[in-house]
């Protein structure tokens, strides 16, 4: 299965889980989110980086190769609260990426995006045995288009 991430090229060399929480997980648990497709992936990447004048920034999109045999825990949404999608909700949602994090079954944690929730992101677990079989496919060079770039830069008010 072929999964993507996007990092700032200057950190594109190697696959790093800097243990910093996010929506499924704590701080100090060191997991990697990607995506199951490069449009998902581009998506997510704004949400969190729109706002802050870095999209025209040089960025890298990592294709990722985990094997397909792997087993997989999922969460779907039909799992969560109506609101589990919204950022002042991580409290809902953190415990169960959690749980699935300490107890180690499972590499892979398939999870609903709050962007789009008919897709799937993962999270990886980096601590997992099985995270040495993910490999780093490709590095492709990732540019946004020109126009959302240009929303970039009105939102924070820098000149274009």
């Amino acid at each position: 299965m072929e999964l993507y991430r996007i990092v700032f090229e200057r950190f594109a060399d190697r696959l790093y889980a800097p243990g910093f929480s996010g929506r499924w997980n704590h701080d100090g648990q060191f997991v990697i989110y990607a995506a199951s497709s490069r449009s998902l992936a581009s998506m997510e990447n704004m949400v969190h980086k729109m706002g802050q004048g870095v999209l025209g920034t040089k960025f890298t999109m990592m294709v990722l190769e985990v094997p397909d045999n792997l087993p997989t825990t999922t969460i779907t949404p039909q799992e969560l609260p109506a609101n589990w999608k919204l950022a002042s909700s991580y409290a809902l949602t953190q415990p169960l990426g959690s749980v699935w994090y300490e107890t180690g079954a499972t590499l892979l944690l398939k999870v609903p995006s709050a962007v789009v929730p008919a897709e799937y992101n993962f999270v990886l677990n980096a601590r997992h045995p099985d995270f040495a079989k993910v490999l780093v496919k490709a590095r492709e060079p990732f540019v946004y288009d020109y126009r959302f770039i240009s929303i970039d830069k009105e939102l924070t008010g820098r000149k274009k």
